[in-house]
C-alpha cells in the first residue's frame, strides 16, 4: 500500500448549489475550509454525495480545479472519475490528474453493468492512463454490479489501484477481501455504521458522507480505534449513528443537504430527479442537529 492516497476520514463532499442549479462556488469554498479546519484527513470531490451523475463535463474540469487548488494540498483530494464508459472514465481520469488531483475514485460501471472479468479491463484500462493513486468504490445498491473479493485480489496487483471503498454493506465480503488482499488494498468503509467493524478487520478508514456535518468527530473515531481506545471508538460509532442513519432517511445526498441547510452552510438543493427532504423529515432533522449541537451560526 505504497500509494495508499489517506488514513482516516474522507469526507464525500456535497456539491452545493444555487436555486437555479448552477454550482455554489462560495458555499464550496466555506464548506472546504470547514472540513479542513475540522480535522478531515481527505476530501472527495464529484462523488456520489457530490451528484457527479448530473454535472456537466464543463462544470466537473471547473468543480475540481475550484477545490483542487483551494485546498492547495492541505489535505488529498480525490476526484470522481467514474462511469459506465471506459473510455470516458478513461478521460476524465487523465484530466483530473492534469488538474492535481491527488487520487481518484472510480465506481463500477453503472445500468449497462458487466462480468467480474469486464470489471478487470475496465479498471486496470483507466489506471494503465494514470500515475495517480486508484481507489475503488463498489456500491451495489447503486450500481447494479459488485466487485466480489476475488477480483479485489487481482485489481490489488495493478501499481495505481491502491483502494476500495466498499459500501456492499456485507461485512462478510469486506472480511473475504481482507483476507485475500492482506494489505495489498487499503479498504475504506463506504459505510458510515459500519467504519469501526471495517476498521476492526483492517480498514484504513472512511469515506464520510456524515463527515459533512461532523468531519471532527468522525476522524476521531478512526483515530481512536489506531490508538488502542477500542471502548471510547465503539462508543463513538454508537453516539454518532442516529446522525449517520439519518443520512439515508432518502436518497443521498438529499438528507446531509437538508443538514447543512440547517446548519447553515449551503442550501438544500440538489439537481433532479433528486427533490428536497420531506417537511416532515426537515423537521425531525433539525430536532437531530440540535442534538448533536449542530445549530446554525454554532460552526
Amino acid at each position: 500500500m505504497e500509494q495508499s492516497v489517506f488514513k482516516g476520514m474522507a469526507t464525500a463532499l456535497v456539491t452545493p448549489m444555487n436555486k437555479g442549479g448552477s454550482i455554489d462556488y462560495p458555499a464550496l469554498g466555506r464548506l472546504l475550509e470547514f472540513q479542513i479546519e475540522q480535522g478531515a484527513d481527505a476530501l472527495v470531490v464529484m462523488g456520489t454525495t457530490g451528484e457527479a451523475s448530473t454535472l456537466e463535463e464543463r462544470e466537473k474540469w471547473e468543480l475540481a480545479e475550484f477545490a483542487i487548488h483551494r485546498v492547495d494540498k492541505r489535505v488529498p483530494v480525490i476526484i470522481g472519475t467514474g462511469s459506465n464508459d471506459t473510455r470516458r472514465s478513461a478521460m476524465l481520469s487523465r484530466e483530473a490528474q492534469h488538474l492535481g488531483a491527488d487520487g481518484l475514485l472510480l465506481v463500477t460501471p453503472y445500468y449497462n453493468k458487466t462480468s467480474q472479468e469486464g470489471l478487470i479491463r475496465h479498471f486496470e484500462t483507466i489506471a494503465d492512463q494514470v500515475s495517480v493513486p486508484v481507489i475503488l468504490y463498489n456500491v451495489p445498491t447503486r450500481t447494479g454490479v459488485n466487485i466480489c473479493p476475488e477480483t479485489c485480489c487481482r485489481l490489488a496487483d495493478h501499481p495505481n489501484i491502491c483502494g476500495l471503498k466498499e459500501a456492499s454493506g456485507n461485512l462478510s465480503q469486506v472480511a473475504r477481501t481482507a483476507a485475500l488482499c492482506r494489505g495489498k488494498l487499503a479498504i475504506y468503509s463506504g459505510n458510515d455504521d459500519q467504519i469501526l467493524p471495517v476498521l476492526s478487520l483492517g480498514g484504513q478508514g472512511v469515506i464520510s458522507v456524515v463527515g459533512n456535518l461532523l468531519p471532527g468527530e468522525t476522524a476521531r473515531l478512526c483515530r481512536l480505534f489506531w490508538e488502542g481506545k477500542i471502548e471510547e471508538s465503539a462508543a463513538l460509532q454508537l453516539e454518532l449513528l442516529d446522525l449517520m442513519n439519518a443520512m439515508f432517511w432518502d436518497v443521498n445526498p438529499i438528507p446531509v443537504k437538508a443538514g447543512l441547510e440547517i446548519f447553515g452552510m449551503c442550501r438544500e438543493d440538489c439537481r433532479l430527479p433528486l427533490v428536497p427532504l420531506a417537511q416532515e423529515k426537515k423537521d425531525e432533522m433539525k430536532q437531530l442537529m440540535e442534538r448533536y449541537g449542530l445549530n446554525k451560526g454554532e460552526k
